[in-house]
């Protein structure tokens, strides 16, 4: 900004349209005159190029711009569900119930198999769940890869799906014009 542009020439961009190069001191002293600053928007071009504005404008606009499209984002975060290898029907459809809400939500989920004690013997129990879970969920989560053994415990991680979003119904006319008046009564 202003003196701190080291480059001999810049490409100057003023309110009023007017674009040429020029040294830098004197692009600098045009947009002092106009009551800007003068502000390096492209420094990598051949010449550089700055442009004539209030800084303090341009900080705020800035800084909007990286705060809506903070606000645009969605943070995707992985959920844990956790199972034994002998899990009842009941527990595993209410943890299967909460994946898929996840799932819906837009997060990835990580269905674990715990083994403790001398479950570990029976790594295939764990595996078939988790086989058995990720077939119920391939409608709406994709698995990314085979279930892993890590220690003591199996692990397999789903990727929500991107589901096509059906068109709206165009509304009836009746709906659109509003409330119908009540009828008189027939006699």
């Amino acid at each position: 900004m202003n003196e701190a542009i080291r480059a001999k020439e810049v490409r100057a961009v003023f309110p009023d349209g007017v674009v040429e190069v020029m040294p830098t001191p004197a692009a600098i002293r045009r947009a002092q005159e106009l009551g800007l600053d003068l502000i390096l928007v492209s420094p990598t071009a051949e010449p550089p190029v700055a442009k004539a504005m209030d800084y303090g404008q341009w900080q705020y606009e800035q800084k909007k711009k990286s705060h809506d499209a903070k606000k645009k984002q969605h943070i995707i975060q992985v959920k844990e569900v956790k199972f034994r290898p002998n899990t009842d029907d009941h527990d595993y459809e209410f943890k299967k119930n909460n994946a898929v809400r996840f799932l819906k939500e837009g997060n990835r989920v990580k269905a674990v198999v715990q083994f403790r004690g001398r479950e570990i013997a029976h790594v295939d129990l764990g595996k078939k769940l988790l086989l058995r879970f990720s077939e119920d969920l391939k409608e709406v989560g994709a698995v990314e890869g085979q279930p892993k053994l890590e220690g003591r415990n199996a692990h397999i991680i789903l990727s929500p799906v991107k589901v096509a979003v059906p068109a709206a119904k165009p509304k009836e006319k009746d709906k659109a014009a509003g409330p119908k008046p009540p009828s008189a009564p027939s006699a």
